[in-house]
């Protein structure tokens, strides 16, 4: 009889195993059906400049567009517009423009499918409408141009974050990936940093120093971002957040968003990535300037983005970063700044934004509650959002 019973728990074992993960995807549908999710980083307005991609369609060769958005509940995606490092001064400040006036262009075209964020509020009306929330932010505070008028003007365009630096330190801020110059923030850089505050624009820290990130917490007055940054303990590139970081970010109110680049979150793929970022960081352009230099630069992303290199990394790496970052910092301080269209190697099983949902699976599983699962989501960038533009 006891023979009999073991068979029967044995042969159930497996039904029971699969109604598990049946209703761990079910969960995962529910939560993406209402999700006002909130992705601090995705560069594909670089598509749509440097290719003429027309995002308001379903594409096969790039990681977003606006369908997908939609579906995965990825509702509300901070569009970075980038002016590589070549660009300087005014060259800078007008490639800029450019990449705010294509998003002007989608935005007028498409109406009924996005619109303009400049607020938690806007984020929240514009999702509960059905249609994407676009937030917008500058990549490169070399894109001021040294100016804080140029900055405020970025603002009353709509723009609601600024990453301070990119590939190699500006005037008056270090990178990760380059020699340091100013120990940290300039004199300069701190105005920055208070102007932005003053201002309502959210200070983003992927990127900078490590010296330069102690200074603008020294500095700010208001939660910050790392908008796609993901666990240095996990994978060892200069790009992504020590546990210490990570610490004093949450002790500041905000928020690390975790990058799916595969050499972010897989140590494995972390030295191709280091590679590849030095040589971004040494390219130079020709002595051009206006549309020749746009041509180059649409050549070098086509160059570096119009193909997927194959790579070690899993959905479970991705799932791995989160985890790490909730335990060290607290769940009310982990994002997701997927970093799509600005890398060209993905973890499997997260190929583009519409595989979201097995994200959220993979946490159901690993224990997370489905509030949490919002926050990470979501919940705590927006909350960053309201503190720092205000309601």
């Amino acid at each position: 009889m006891q023979s009999l019973i073991w068979s029967a728990l044995a042969l159930a074992a497996p039904l029971v195993a699969s109604a598990v993960a049946e209703d761990d995807a079910a969960r995962a549908r529910r939560i993406h059906a209402d999700l006002i999710g909130v992705d601090s980083h995705i560069d594909t307005l670089q598509r749509a400049i440097n290719q003429g991609v027309d995002l308001s369609q379903r594409q096969a060769a790039t990681h977003v567009d606006l369908p997908r958005l939609k579906e995965s509940g990825m509702v509300a995606p901070f569009f970075a517009m980038w002016a590589p490092m070549y660009y300087q001064g005014g060259e800078a400040v007008r490639r800029t423009l450019q990449l705010r006036d294509a998003m002007q262009s989608l935005l007028d075209a498409h109406p009924d499918e996005i619109e303009l964020a400049t607020t938690a509020a806007d984020v929240r009306r514009i999702a509960g409408s059905g249609r994407i929330a676009a937030v917008l932010t500058v990549e490169g505070g070399h894109q001021i141009a040294n100016d804080l008028a140029v900055l405020r003007m970025y603002h009353r365009l709509g723009v609601r974050s600024m990453t301070l630096t990119h590939f190699r330190g500006n005037d008056w801020v270090d990178s990760s990936t380059d020699e340091p110059r100013h120990g940290g923030l300039t004199d300069f850089g701190r105005q920055v940093v208070r102007e932005m505050n003053r201002l309502g624009m959210i200070v983003d820290v992927s990127h900078v120093s490590d010296e330069a990130f102690y200074a603008v917490l020294q500095t700010t007055t208001k939660p910050v971002i790392a908008s796609h940054s993901s666990c240095r303990a996990l994978s060892p590139v200069p790009r992504n957040m020590t546990d210490d970081m990570i610490r004093a970010l949450a002790r500041n109110g905000g928020v690390v968003s975790i990058n799916f680049g595969a050499g972010f979150v897989n140590a494995r793929d972390a030295e191709t990535l280091r590679q590849r970022i030095g040589a971004m960081a040494a390219a130079t352009a020709p002595a051009v300037t206006g549309r020749a230099l746009d041509e180059f630069s649409a050549a070098d992303y086509v160059r570096e983005f119009g193909r997927t290199i194959p790579a070690s990394a899993t959905l479970e790496d991705v799932v791995a970063h989160v985890d790490h970052a909730v335990k060290v910092g607290g769940v009310d301080h982990v994002g997701i700044g997927s970093d799509w269209d600005g890398i060209n190697s993905v973890p499997a099983g997260l190929e583009d934004v519409s595989k979201m949902p097995a994200l959220t699976e993979a946490l159901l599983r690993r224990g997370y509650g489905e509030g949490d699962v919002r926050k990470i989501l979501g919940g705590n960038l927006l909350r960053v959002l309201e503190e720092v533009v205000g309601r």
